[in-house]
């Protein structure tokens, strides 16, 4: 034993906390909006997730450009720099995207694995879309935190959890 490590205290690589603490955020998401469909049905609880989701978004955002020693992004290019940043941090493999600038206020977002679609898919209820419905608040939300008072649109095209085989998000930013 380690003479700075206490009696009883395993010690976790940076590696393994990162893996587990990524795994936690998506269990605890998913654990909190079972006990929500339960309590007050899947509809409501589908609509207070994109609510819940929406809010935490921006919370996230505006820890992301405290870490990155921002105000605000400098453009759409770099609002999506950060996009991905954080999608590696905190999401790892859990998620498989492509993040590619198309214009100067034009990017494209292409999904091929989401573990939210994925754990709905497990979770057995009458609708796998939920995820869905959250992921096109925070979206918004996400790059409103990033450029603010940019004009946003997000169009979502294709959607997993709609039956397409990947999501596309299409975003046009008016700065």
């Amino acid at each position: 034993m380690k003479p700075e490590q206490a009696a009883g205290e395993y010690e976790l690589s940076d590696a393994q906390q990162a893996r587990m603490l990524r795994k936690l955020m998506l269990f605890w998401d998913g654990q909190w909006f079972l006990k929500a469909a339960e309590a007050f049905g899947l509809e409501a609880a589908i609509e207070l997730n994109a609510r819940v989701r929406a809010a935490f978004g921006r919370i996230e955002m505006r820890e992301m450009l405290k870490a990155a020693g921002k105000r605000q992004a400098d453009d759409l290019h770099d609002a999506v720099r950060l996009l991905e940043s954080y999608a590696e941090a905190f999401m790892g493999g859990t998620l498989r995207a492509e993040f590619t600038p198309v214009g100067e206020g034009q990017a494209e977002v292409t999904v091929r694995r989401c573990a939210a679609y994925e754990g709905a898919k497990r979770a057995g209820l009458s609708r796998v879309d939920q995820a869905c419905v959250a992921c096109e608040g925070v979206w918004n939300a996400w790059l409103e935190t990033l450029l603010p008072g940019a004009d946003v649109e997000v169009r979502y095209p294709r959607r997993q959890g709609k039956g397409d085989p990947i999501c596309q998000f299409l975003i046009d930013v008016d700065l």
